[in-house]
């Protein structure tokens, strides 16, 4: 897919990580303290995630729970988790937790724009319950995404709103511009102040 392939895209996430990462600097120091100074436990989470062609990645994302679950026994965050540590609840509302993902595109394993990459244990159980589920697996997986944009984010209710969250991936993948991807990054700018779906 051209998404995938294009090089200008990839350009584009080098230069946006690499001054984010710089910019960001002293807020990721201080957050880093704030998590290693509330509770115990690594600073930074990593988790397995699928990735571009349904390569499997660790992702990196700042700690906000009072547990590290990965493989197979992933539950889903939701609205008022009790494993949810009163900094984590900030960071997640405000999406800094995601701030530590500027690596995995540094690292070419994810892109600024792109589906949001599940736990492995998400992905094998909703590909069984939606068809052409795996076909977000055709885009690098990204910081912020068309579901994202559109509200489809968060805690999976039931079987039509995870069937709307992947036509939406699929629908950007198969329409993908660079325009596009400039128009998301637009969308998403608001959503950094307080996302009602983020918890």
């Amino acid at each position: 897919m051209r998404v995938a392939a294009s090089r200008r895209k990839r350009a584009f996430d080098v230069a946006v990580a690499g001054l984010a990462l710089l910019a960001f600097l002293p807020l990721l120091m201080l957050i880093g303290t704030a998590i290693w100074m509330e509770s115990e436990g690594p600073i930074l989470f990593r988790q397995q995630r699928t990735g571009l062609n349904g390569r499997p990645f660790r992702i990196y994302k700042f700690r906000t729970m009072t547990v590290t679950e990965d493989g197979d026994g992933v539950r889903q965050a939701v609205r008022g988790d009790a494993r949810i540590t009163p900094l984590g609840g900030l960071l997640r509302k405000l999406s800094l937790d995601e701030l530590p993902q500027l690596l995995n595109v540094l690292k070419g394993e994810m892109s600024i724009v792109g589906p949001r990459p599940h736990a492995l244990s998400h992905d094998a159980e909703w590909s069984r319950r939606v068809p052409d589920y795996e076909g977000r697996f055709r885009a690098r997986p990204g910081l912020t995404g068309e579901a994202q944009v559109l509200g489809l984010r968060g805690e999976v209710l039931d079987d039509e709103g995870l069937r709307r969250r992947i036509e939406a991936d699929n629908s950007y993948i198969e329409g993908w511009s660079f325009t596009r991807d400039l128009a998301i990054v637009a969308r998403t700018a608001p959503l950094l102040f307080g996302d009602a779906q983020a918890f």
